[in-house]
């Protein structure tokens, strides 16, 4: 499977390029950068010393010579490819996080013409999380007061996390609501006493923390902390490999990681 990579430059997509390149069955064919950025022209496997013969191109019609595009760049840059993809026939894998309503809807149409992975982690340990969590939620669905934690690197320009709204919106679909109806986004000043059945969110941004997220059923007389930690971005990339493959006899459709998982 003929695999590009977006963002081959970045750290995310590094680790996308080292794990394509050690994945029987793949082979990476394109790795795109963005314009004027400084890797431009350089081998995609430099950084490992290694020689690809893959040169990082800001040519969106290098594409052509993919089966699949894996993504975890940003909203902006990730619907420029979504285009692509769709003009070259090229499926999606798509990581990034922090889209408005008219992003979700254009990944949506696409999914039309071709087929995606589109989910907020990739990695398989929180999808694993998520698993739980719906299970815990269900249970504990009556005197238990819901607050979602989650901690990032300094750079990271979205908040909440998309796990942690993907976590959000398990905990309110097991409930029987809708997230944006029951989500406290902020807290600051004469807050009043807490609403029953809102569900809290708190966000740290500082360091090289690469994601923490933390789901609290908070009851009386007893706390229940479910609890995912990356230390590494390679879970991403490993997920998003096994996405990938999982792509490899769809023609279209949009899918997410249980999909992926068989979960």
């Amino acid at each position: 499977m003929r695999i590009a990579i977006a963002g081959a430059g970045g750290r995310m997509g590094r680790m996308l390029v080292e794990a394509v390149l050690n994945t029987p069955g793949m082979v990476l064919a394109v790795a795109l950068g963005r314009p004027g950025s400084a890797d431009l022209g350089a081998d995609a496997g430099a950084f490992l010393g290694r020689d690809t013969g893959v040169r990082v191109t800001d040519d969106l019609d290098a594409l052509a010579q993919a089966d699949c595009l894996i993504d975890f760049t940003r909203p902006e840059g990730t619907l420029v490819h979504l285009e692509a993809c769709v003009r070259h026939k090229v499926k999606m894998v798509i990581g990034t996080t922090g889209f408005d309503d008219a992003g979700r809807a254009a990944i949506q149409r696409a999914s039309q013409d071709i087929a995606i992975v589109f989910a907020p982690n990739m990695s398989i340990g929180v999808n694993a999380t998520l698993k739980v969590l719906d299970l815990a939620a269900r249970i504990l669905n009556s005197g238990y007061d819901v607050e979602i934690f989650e901690a990032h690197h300094r750079n990271k320009v979205d908040a909440p996390s998309g796990t942690a709204l993907k976590m959000g919106e398990t905990v309110a679909q097991a409930w029987g609501v809708d997230l944006p109806d029951v989500a406290t986004w902020t807290r600051h000043g004469e807050t009043g006493v807490r609403e029953p059945g809102t569900i809290g969110f708190s966000v740290v941004r500082g360091g090289d923390i690469v994601g923490d997220h933390t789901v609290y059923f908070c009851g009386p007389g007893e706390r229940v902390e479910i609890t995912h930690r990356s230390s590494s971005r390679a879970t991403y990339a490993q997920g998003s490999v096994r996405a990938a493959a999982f792509l490899a006899d769809k023609a279209s459709g949009l899918y997410d990681m249980p999909a992926v998982l068989g979960l």
